[in-house]
Parts: C-alpha cells; structure tokens; sequence
C-alpha cells in the first residue's frame, strides 16, 4: 500500500480554510487570526501534517541544513567536534547533514546531491575530502567552512588551529623538564594539521641546539603509537616524545608502560596534541596540547552569523595551551 505525506491542501480542507492560511499558519512572523490559527494546528496535529523545509528552501532560496563532511568518524576529536557543532546548529533551528567522506569512493557524486540541495553552508573537517571537492563547493558558490585545513584559491572561510604553536609549547615543556632526546610521531596519513605540529616542535628544539627524530608510518591512531614505541626504543635512546594526536599518545605511552616496562614519565616523557576526554582520564594522565573545541564551534556560528553575500572569506586562528598532567616530569 503506497504511503503519501499529508500536503498542505489536505490540511486546508480539513481545517476550512485556504491553503495561504496553512502557509501563514507555519510561517514565523506571518499574521492569521487566532481562530484560523487554531483550527489549522488542530487539523495538522489529528492528520500528521509537517512541512516539507526542502520544498520551503528551494522557493525561499533560505535553506536550513548544514553540511559537515569528515572522515574517521570514530576518532575522538573528530566526534567530539561534530557533536558540539550540531548542538550548536540545533540551537539556531539548523538541521545537520552529516557526510562520512570515508564511506564512499564517489564522493564527488555524493557532493552533486548536496550542493543540489542548496545547503546553507558546508562545514568540512581536517583529513576530508580532497582538494577537488572543496574546488566542486567553491565552483558552485557555495558557502564552505574548512577546519584545520588550507586551500590554496578561492574564497573560503578557514578556521586553523594555531598548531605550529602548539608544537613549539610541546617542545619548550619537555626541554625545560630535562628531556633532550626528542622524537616526533606522524602517523601515516600525514595530514597538514599533523605536518604544522611536527614542525613547530623541531623548530623550537633546533633553536635550543637539540636534533628531533622523526618518525612517520602505521595505520593511524593508536597502532601508530604502538608501532612508533617498539621501533625508537630499540633504534635510539629516546628520552622525550611528541605525539601529533592523542590517540598517537595513548598507543605509545600504553606500549612503553605495559610491553617495554618503562618508568612514564622518569625515562621517557610523552606530550600529545587535541586533549581528548580518555587523556584526562587517570590511568593516562597525558601531558598533552588542548585545541578547544569550544572556540571551533564558536568561529564556525560567526560565520554562518555574518552575511551570505560575503564571499570573501574569513581567516580565524584558534589558540592552543598546554595541559600538564603526569606523563612528563614535574
């Protein structure tokens, strides 16, 4: 048996009255008399009646959906930051239209359906997609909000996590605890936020006459730490190690503790990078480098809070600091 949506003409009928009256009814600031009023809500609510948005956004031109692509959905800091960015879109009576760009292979055609639903803005998160998606939404003169990213050309809002400071911060801390023979942890991906980290903190350590290691490789996340602990400690002396994300940290400070038997953080100190809510949690305890998600979310509702017709881009640098917890020396 075919199901159909209620249409606004049937709620007409049953209420008695005209079809603009249902539209006024349901639109914010239109006027109609209380006892149309109520007999349209009453109708609406004994037929099931809700309004098509998507048909309202293609006459009004006002859509009020938001795009958010990201890849790796599972990792922390990427849940965390699309939990806290759809409140805040709820907030502003904003629907959210989630895209997981590691799901599909043609994203590009996944990208044609948005953009054909005219969506207020897209929001795309670090590591998704490619360059040549983000080109697709500028081409269409779409509204786009990158994070933690950097595109070359076109107009495009960037909001940047200041991580080369954040690297710098990492490196000072364990050079003013004592630790001098440093190495830095890239997971494979290597993404642009992870590069800008890494080279803060050999920048800072070179500038106190002391060379970093570099090490790059794993399948991302934890393994990576895990990996990147069994080859520097059989390889090199390694005292002090910075972990481009947290989740890089925590497979290397579990591996240290429990595979290499090493004292954390009197042999070898860890710092890592995000503050995910397991670093704060006491059987980790990561020295680590915090991006506020909060001052994410809030630069993302500026935008989307200032004019449409300004497409010229806005640049928002969020800062960084440093939380000591127990995995480097007091």
């Amino acid at each position: 048996m075919k199901r159909n949506f209620v249409t606004s003409a049937q709620v007409a009928d049953r209420a008695g009255v005209s079809r603009s009256a249902v539209s006024r009814t349901f639109t914010p600031g239109a006027y109609v008399s209380p006892e149309v009023r109520e007999k349209v809500l009453l109708a609406a609510e004994e037929m099931g009646y809700r309004i098509n948005r998507l048909a309202k956004s293609l006459l009004t031109s006002e859509s009020s959906l938001v795009a958010i692509l990201a890849s790796k959905l599972s990792e922390p800091f990427i849940a965390a930051q699309i939990d806290a960015l759809s409140a805040m879109l709820a907030d502003r009576e904003l629907q959210t239209l989630l895209l997981n760009s590691g799901a599909r292979r043609d994203m590009a055609a996944m990208m044609n359906l948005v953009l054909e639903y005219r969506v207020k803005a897209v929001i795309i998160l670090s590591g998704a997609p490619s360059e040549k998606l983000v080109e697709q939404c500028l081409k269409s003169r779409q509204r786009t909000i990158l994070i933690n990213r950097v595109q070359e050309s076109g107009n495009v809002d960037i909001i940047q996590t200041d991580d080369r400071a954040g690297g710098r911060l990492a490196a000072c801390h364990m050079i003013e605890r004592g630790y001098r023979n440093l190495a830095v942890v890239r997971e494979a991906s290597d993404t642009p936020s992870q590069r800008r980290r890494a080279q803060g903190f050999a920048e800072a350590a070179e500038e106190k006459g002391l060379t970093v290691r570099h090490w790059l490789g794993g399948e991302g996340g934890y393994e990576s730490g895990r990996n990147a602990a069994r080859e520097l400690r059989m390889r090199s002396a390694v005292d002090g190690v910075f972990c481009t994300t947290d989740r890089i940290a925590l497979g290397f400070l579990n591996t240290c503790r429990f595979d290499l038997g090493l004292d954390v953080p009197s042999e070898i100190g860890i710092v890592g990078f995000d503050d995910i809510e397991e670093a704060g949690w006491p059987s980790h305890a990561l020295t680590t480098i915090r991006q506020p998600v909060s001052a994410i979310v809030s630069a993302v509702a500026s935008i989307l809070e200032s004019d449409p017709s300004e497409i010229s881009g806005h640049a928002h640098v969020v800062p960084v600091e440093l939380v000591t917890r127990q995995t480097t020396r007091p």
